[in-house]
């Protein structure tokens, strides 16, 4: 079969297309034939080297964490799942795969892929829901009512963060740039705001915000003026380095590691068919084309979440 991988470290010239051998199940394991993966910056940050010591992997990799395709094969004691059957999972980030005609995933990673969308574009939806859904349930803890703030909404996490949030019934302050607002309106946000002016503090966005959830990296003193837009007893979550708790304040913060979540992905895909989650899909690449898309999101020219089709 064929698969992007890289046998060093290094820039987007390290990724080679070649050919390698089709795994074979073991227990608990499924085969699954990949529709598609989709460019995320970690997958950047793997490739470069600089998460080595953080996330040890064995060279030579195969990149795509997300993955979108059909079940092509099990493993002993899988029983849950037919060949056929469409499914999108998060690979682990120290062995990924999605990158090839074929991987291996372990079965409780599993979710059924979405009937609503092409199975293409729902390889946009793993990671990303994933990290927004324990960011929004698992971190902030969030409640029907509270008000919160989405720093970094028009992107692939922060978009579904905001829907996830209108969802739960929160009051969602959407932060980003003007091309966004349209679209974060749709998604339901109570207002949407431009970047934030750190210096006017959070008077000038109707805050402060019992939730605070940034997705926007910024310098160590930008992120503790952060903690200004979090109310007493609130809580910031972030995906960008961490916020500063506020003891004083009864403030706290907590930074995110997102991980692997069949059960989790589940729930994301039944709001995504009931129409209470949309993936927002900028650009569809062949996996031909994956060092040209980490070149391009090296140079900030990726459009936005980018799926990445198989062979």
């Amino acid at each position: 079969m064929k698969a992007i991988r890289f046998h060093e470290f290094g820039g987007h010239e390290v990724l080679r297309y070649e050919d390698v051998e089709r795994p074979v199940p073991g227990p608990g394991q499924v085969l699954v034939k990949v529709a598609a993966t989709s460019f995320n910056p970690v997958d950047d940050h793997i490739r470069a080297g600089v998460l080595a010591q953080m996330i040890p992997i064995a060279l030579p990799y195969v990149p795509g964490i997300d993955l979108a395709g059909t079940v092509a094969d099990l493993g002993a004691d899988v029983t849950d799942l037919e060949i056929g059957d469409r499914v999108v999972a998060m690979l682990p980030l120290d062995s990924a795969g999605g990158a090839a005609e074929y991987v291996l995933v372990a079965a409780e990673s599993l979710a059924p892929a979405p009937t609503s969308t092409d199975l293409v574009d729902a390889a946009a939806l793993p990671l990303t829901g994933l990290a927004a859904w324990q960011a929004v349930f698992e971190l902030a803890e969030l409640k029907p009512g509270q008000t919160v703030l989405v720093n970094g909404a028009g992107g692939a996490v922060g978009s579904l963060v905001v829907q996830l949030a209108v969802d739960a019934g929160a009051h969602v302050t959407a932060v980003d740039v003007p091309e966004h607002a349209d679209r974060l309106r749709g998604y339901g946000a109570n207002q949407v705001v431009g970047p934030l002016a750190l210096t006017e503090g959070p008077a000038a966005v109707s805050g402060p915000f019992q939730v605070v959830v940034n997705h926007v990296r910024v310098s160590p003193e930008e992120l503790a003026q952060l903690t200004n837009y979090v109310a007493d007893g609130g809580v910031a979550a972030s995906t960008a380095g961490p916020i500063p708790d506020d003891a004083a304040r009864g403030v706290r913060s907590a930074s995110l590691w997102v991980r692997s979540d069949g059960a989790q992905l589940a729930e994301l895909v039944a709001k995504v068919d009931a129409g209470k989650l949309q993936l927002h899909v900028a650009d569809r690449r062949p996996v031909t084309d994956m060092a040209a898309v980490h070149e391009d999101a090296a140079a900030g020219r990726l459009p936005g979440k980018t799926v990445i089709v198989a062979p």
